[in-house]
């Protein structure tokens, strides 16, 4: 019960990797607020999990706030966010629209912003907090079709480390997660068949990633036992960013 007395927002908490990071969260004895687009996913996800559901727009800055607001309100403080809410797209970088584009950048980098500034100023009373934020190994490394979503999880990487900085004196960690193939809806929308291919010719592991693997990453960096790790970012991806030239696989 390493989250017994804590308090934990985790945006994107209706499905995907947000779903499995607030189960492990709230089987770990914390108090959970899940906040989702969709409010019907939120409540549903919060029902099952005996959690605060909190509809909310990530990339409306009122809508950070308010969240914010919201949270600590019903939760009584807010001691770990986890943002794990964003959107994906594959697109080449000749055929990214502006509109596509805004899109990408509004929901996985200003939705990051704005979110992690309304509840840090909620810690940053409390001098206690732990931030971890969802980037991508498409932030790390270029790759096909990754034009909005790559720069947009980039930005969020170098946002987290300069949190991690600028809100250690506070007593806040801000760290990040990089995961790599994931089965999550967002993948399954994300990747053709020939990209897992060609995906899975790099992973060492030879497969995707779980949610329940991201989620694990997750709940270390929020518990007191990385209480010296801030600016880190964790890559949970099989070892696809470790992976250079590698021989044929055996069978």
């Amino acid at each position: 019960m390493r989250f017994e007395d804590r308090t934990a927002v985790v945006t994107g908490g209706g499905s995907g990797i947000g779903r499995a990071i607030a189960e492990g969260l709230a089987a770990e004895g914390a108090r959970v607020a899940i906040v989702d687009i969709d409010a019907g996913r939120a409540e549903t996800a919060a029902r099952e999990l005996s959690a605060v559901a909190i509809q909310a727009d990530v990339s409306r800055p009122e809508d950070a706030v308010r969240l914010a607001a919201e949270a600590a309100r019903q939760l009584g403080k807010i001691d770990i966010l986890i943002h794990s809410a964003g959107v994906g797209a594959e697109r080449s970088f000749l055929d990214t629209t502006p509109d596509e584009w805004r899109r990408i950048i509004d929901i996985d980098l200003s939705g990051t912003f704005y979110t992690c500034q309304a509840v840090a100023k909620v810690m940053a009373g409390q001098r206690y907090g732990r931030i971890v934020t969802l980037a991508s190994t498409a932030g790390i490394r270029g790759g096909t079709g990754r034009t909005a979503y790559g720069a947009a999880k980039g930005g969020v990487i170098t946002l987290t480390k300069v949190m991690a900085v600028e809100l250690a004196p506070l007593g806040i960690t801000a760290n990040t997660l990089a995961p790599g193939a994931i089965e999550t809806e967002l993948v399954k929308k994300m990747h053709s068949a020939e990209t897992r291919v060609v995906y899975r010719r790099g992973i060492p592991l030879d497969r995707y990633g779980v949610p329940e693997e991201v989620a694990a990453a997750a709940l270390f960096l929020a518990s007191d036992e990385a209480r010296y790790v801030t600016g880190a970012v964790l890559a949970v991806d099989g070892g696809f960013l470790a992976a250079g030239v590698m021989h044929a696989k055996p069978g």
